[in-house]
């Protein structure tokens, strides 16, 4: 059994969100090829119907129209994310820190895919395997913090892995089969990474990264539901 067929043993759709971004786009194009799904759907910024996870009302019509579909969701996976952009840098110091800028992370990093489980989560299938994985990072880790720096992604990602670990435990009470977790994809030739990767440092690029994800969700079963998982399938802490 592939690691796809393994993630939907069961039949149904798969959705990714952030579908436009390098890694989202190579999900997208891997769970289109392999053909487990019945449907694979992709949604972003630029999608019709077009969905911003800043924006909880489109996030409660593109779940609306899934639901709507005589489809069960199987796989739902959120690689959206924010580091840099728009004047805003990771921070250096805490005489970096500026409250827009770390409003900004906490919205995109962990806000927007908590909106996204209010409204997607739902429509989770009572029976049978679904699971919920959303792209974190290791720098979201408290007691692995050994460096400092970066402020507002590691604690959007801090967060957003606590609103994972929270939504298993609810998820579990209606859907005994589903799995929530978060994953690390690793240091991925993205826009997102590029500028900060180190040199020498040998980036993989996001097919790599997307087969190293697939796997390891593919092997979780609901015991591991509210993990925190690297790339290579190793557990990262909290």
């Amino acid at each position: 059994m592939t690691v796809e067929q393994e993630i939907s043993r069961d039949g149904g759709q798969a959705v990714v969100i952030g579908s436009s971004g390098g890694i989202g786009h190579a999900l997208m194009d891997n769970l289109q090829s392999g053909g487990a799904f019945s449907r694979v759907t992709g949604f972003s910024r630029s999608s019709n119907p077009a969905l911003d996870t800043l924006c909880e009302k489109s996030i409660a019509q593109a779940a609306a129209e899934i639901a709507g579909r005589n489809e069960p969701l199987r796989l739902l996976i959120v690689a959206s994310g924010f580091l840099h952009g728009e004047g805003m840098q990771p921070e250096k110091s805490f005489r970096d820190l500026d409250a827009a800028a770390l409003a900004h992370s906490m919205a995109v990093n962990a806000i927007g895919p908590a909106m996204v489980m209010k409204h997607f989560l739902p429509y989770f299938p009572r029976q049978g395997r679904a699971i919920f994985a959303v792209l974190s990072a290791r720098v979201g880790s408290i007691s692995d913090n050994r460096l400092g720096g970066w402020y507002g992604y590691r604690a959007s990602k801090a967060a957003l892995n606590q609103f994972v670990r929270t939504g298993a435990v609810e998820l579990a009470r209606r859907s005994r089969e589903a799995i929530c977790v978060a994953v690390h994809p690793g240091t991925v030739d993205t826009a997102l990474s590029h500028p900060f990767a180190k040199k020498g440092l040998k980036l993989r690029t996001p097919d790599e990264a997307v087969v190293n994800i697939l796997d390891v969700i593919g092997r979780l079963d609901p015991s591991d539901s509210g993990g925190f998982f690297s790339w290579d399938g190793r557990e990262i802490p909290f």
